[in-house]
């Protein structure tokens, strides 16, 4: 039998402050049914002051070590774009708070495909041997770097962790990954980015422009783009795996908004109602968004064993990246 990573085990969690669009509207030239029809969003759960991403990523780790009945990891990853610090990474934060002090830990920085590149990293450590078991988490408090008065931005995006916690097992057993596909375009850097804080800037010098510590996004170029290398990348996986598209159950698309997710499945041609969806209640949480639509998939039953399930995303740098497996049974709570 081959040597794969398995799910043992998903945790999520979200901040419990939740801003509505009603909020919102009460500073932004919008409203309710504006952000409702282009996105899809209801709501989001935003950091109270104080709270880190490394607060979420703590405690979606912990459930996802809960529900996998497990005491600990030998390696801990942590997918961000919004660290504690610029330096040291977050991770190793994270695994001393969890009790794992001593095994690596290391960032990935893929925007809103870094849990999809995590994945693939932690997996491959267990499939080499040099890992039995890896946390593999998501989180942003992505609030911290959205600019309060650009609605283009403010309205979509919310704060979150999700995680995973991955083992050493066989390809043949339910909850194994069986295969990941990942890509990238750096000629589309300036689509999703905050241009200032980092070396870029620095090496400038002069007076940092104040709207560079902003995030900014292309919304109708990254629209097009998402659609075109999600749908690409999924066929991609799916080939490689061995399935038809009929055959997937379910697909977890990153929850950008609404009307991509649909789109990834038309292009695929699956049923809309076969994807899973918790965007409008928690709105686009970027390397969060995949894990926590598990972890929410899991608890409403959404996500059943055996399913045959689709992982896709696309984010910043450009980049992209899919994945397949089969779902375990995991208990719900």
């Amino acid at each position: 039998m081959t040597r794969a990573a398995v799910i043992a085990g998903v945790g999520g969690h979200v901040p419990p402050r939740i801003v509505t669009n009603d909020d919102l509207a009460r500073h932004l030239d919008t409203s309710d049914q504006w952000i409702r029809t282009r996105t899809g969003i209801a709501t989001r759960h935003v950091v109270d002051p104080g709270t880190s991403t490394g607060d979420l990523a703590v405690e979606a780790g912990r459930r996802a070590l809960e529900n996998a009945g497990a005491d600990g990891a030998d390696l801990v990853i942590v997918a961000t774009t919004t660290p504690d610090r610029p330096c040291p990474a977050t991770a190793p934060a994270v695994a001393d708070r969890l009790g794992l002090t001593g095994v690596p830990a290391f960032d990935v920085a893929a925007v809103c495909s870094g849990f999809l590149y995590a994945l693939q990293a932690g997996a491959a450590a267990v499939t080499a041997g040099f890992a039995g078991r890896v946390l593999v988490i998501g989180a942003e408090s992505f609030s911290t770097i959205l600019d309060p008065e650009d609605r283009t931005t403010s309205v979509i995006f919310g704060d979150g962790a999700g995680a995973v916690l991955l083992r050493a097992g066989t390809r043949e057993e339910p909850g194994a990954v069986l295969d990941v596909d990942l890509g990238s375009d750096g000629s589309l850097a300036d689509l999703i980015t905050v241009r200032g804080g980092g070396a870029e800037e620095r090496s400038r010098g002069g007076t940092p422009r104040p709207e560079d510590r902003y995030f900014r996004m292309d919304g109708k170029s990254v629209f097009f783009a998402a659609v075109r290398r999600m749908a690409q990348s999924s066929r991609t996986v799916l080939e490689r795996t061995g399935w038809q598209v009929e055959q997937v159950d379910r697909l977890v698309a990153h929850q950008a908004n609404t009307r991509i997710i649909h789109a990834v499945a038309e292009q695929l041609g699956l049923p809309p109602e076969r994807a899973v969806t918790n965007i409008e209640h928690v709105g686009n949480t970027s390397a969060a968004s995949v894990p926590l639509a598990l972890a929410d998939g899991l608890a409403d039953g959404t996500l059943r064993a055996g399913h045959r399930v689709l992982l896709t995303a696309f984010g910043g740098g450009a980049t992209w990246g899919s994945a397949t497996l089969t779902w375990p049974d995991l208990p719900a709570g």
